[in-house]
């Protein structure tokens, strides 16, 4: 469940009575929409409201007294509201989280003194004083709605979103396992750039993880233990035990790795030295990882795996990271995304050929050897609308940069191997030309969710990435 701040905005000579109804209309919407929230009680002030300097302190001190568990606030005005009380409350509060502003609406019938709100003025007003007060907030899709409309839900439902993103990428932590692929230029990236977003990076040697390995039993405990999640995971009636148990051992150390350095998420040096001097390929590890929302993303693309676990965190669904790879006939909005594969178990399709199953690695035995190569997880993407994303950090400009949109998973014909699945997404051609253009990579993460605008809000309002939003 999430938690949200509540500022309830009042102004002494605007009618005041609106602010108990309003209040009480706000905790119904917050209630259906499973949002748990901290607001001032109707002892502590006026209905519980926000007008003078004094309920301005009294709010700030209630969300820092529970400030470990507020993911946003949300500001709503049941009449004009007092923007200096309201700047204030969140400005002496100390919180750094999503401000969410919606006003009320009016309704003509009822525009008496006694009756009328105002807040499609007031809103002006608090949001120019929170821009004054360099606090970054939240706009409803109309300037003015009801607490009960759609439209305040789809609001809503989106910001939370935007919070939990913001939340989880905040301190967020990468194992960078390995050095990436010599010829993947692409996925180069800046660390201290990422840093002053608060996602810091921790490194290892391949060398290093192997040594680990070396050390274990076929026998220890926590090598059964992983060998048999491994094989409840997917079906791997093809796979050599030998490529098993290597895979088990691999993954006990990539588990102890995490956790002794409290990893959020991965990225790894998939091939070829995996191959060549171990014998297997990382990605069924890495999508049990990704399966339970610790993303790990291939070819030791950090980038990849930041968008990967942004869009886990605002839909609670896996991510994965795959190649705009293919054309799809002559259809220009239309294209195949693949890899090779680690997707996670549960963006597949459940049943039939199209079924997740291990494999061994078609692309790379043509190098290393058939035998050196099995782990892959391949299969289908099922049929679903999906949100794609992708960030970048531009050196030469000193910023981090990412594009966002939404499409579909689709049930197009199409018969290859690896992971794959066939996009729709309005748009297509001139998407690719902005990709180009802007020197973007040809990985991509995607989520089957519809999450864009919470997304692009997250990245662009908050931590102040430079976001190009396709739509």
């Amino acid at each position: 469940m999430s938690t949200l701040g509540v500022i309830v905005g009042n102004r002494g000579f605007f009618p005041a009575h609106l602010c108990d109804t309003g209040r009480q209309q706000i905790l119904a919407t917050l209630k259906q929409a499973g949002v748990e929230p901290v607001i001032l009680s109707t002892e502590a002030t006026k209905f519980g409201s926000v007008e003078s300097m004094e309920d301005a302190q009294k709010c700030a001190d209630l969300f820092k007294a529970n400030a470990d568990k507020i993911d946003g606030i949300l500001v709503t005005l049941p009449n004009f509201g007092d923007e200096r009380g309201v700047a204030n409350a969140i400005r002496w509060s100390g919180l750094n989280v999503p401000v969410l502003v919606h006003a009320f609406n009016d309704d003509p019938a009822t525009m008496t003194i006694r009756d009328r709100r105002d807040s499609f003025c007031g809103k002006m007003s608090v949001c120019n004083n929170l821009r004054q007060y360099d606090i970054p907030f939240t706009l409803t899709r109309l300037h003015t709605c009801a607490p009960d409309s759609a439209s305040l839900r789809q609001d809503l439902e989106d910001f939370l979103v935007t919070c939990r993103v913001v939340a989880g990428l905040k301190n967020l932590r990468i194992g960078a396992l390995g050095a990436r692929p010599t010829a993947f230029n692409t996925v180069r990236y800046s660390e201290k750039l990422l840093e002053q977003s608060g996602i810091s990076i921790e490194t290892l040697d391949l060398f290093e993880l192997f040594g680990w390995i070396g050390k274990m039993k076929d026998d220890d405990a926590a090598v059964q233990a992983k060998l048999a999640e491994i094989q409840d995971y997917v079906v791997a009636k093809s796979v050599p035990a030998p490529a098993l148990m290597k895979m088990a051992k691999f993954g006990v150390a990539v588990d102890n790795w995490m956790k002794a350095t409290r990893l959020n998420a991965t990225a790894i040096q998939c091939w070829t030295a995996m191959e060549e001097f171990f014998g297997v390929v990382p990605c069924t590890l890495m999508s049990m990882l990704s399966n339970m929302g610790m993303s790990s993303a291939c070819e030791v693309d950090i980038m990849g795996t930041v968008a990967m676990y942004a869009m886990v965190k605002g839909s609670g669904r896996p991510s994965a990271l795959v190649d705009w790879n293919n054309n799809y006939g002559e259809d220009p909005d239309k294209g195949v995304i693949f890899h090779c594969s680690n997707l996670p178990k549960d963006l597949f399709e459940t049943s039939g050929e199209d079924a997740p199953k291990m494999d061994f690695q078609e692309i790379i035995a043509g190098t290393v050897g058939k035998d050196n190569t099995y782990g892959t997880v391949v299969g289908r993407l099922a049929q679903a609308p999906f949100t794609y994303l992708r960030v970048s950090t531009d050196d030469a400009w000193g910023t981090v940069r990412a594009y966002v949109g939404e499409g579909e998973l689709t049930k197009d014909p199409l018969k290859t191997f690896g992971g794959y699945g066939v996009v729709q997404i309005p748009g297509f051609q001139k998407l690719l030309a902005y990709i180009c253009e802007n020197g973007f990579e040809h990985h991509v993460a995607v989520n089957p969710t519809r999450i864009a605008l919470g997304v692009r809000e997250a990245l662009e309002k908050y931590l102040g990435w430079d976001v190009y939003h396709h739509a």
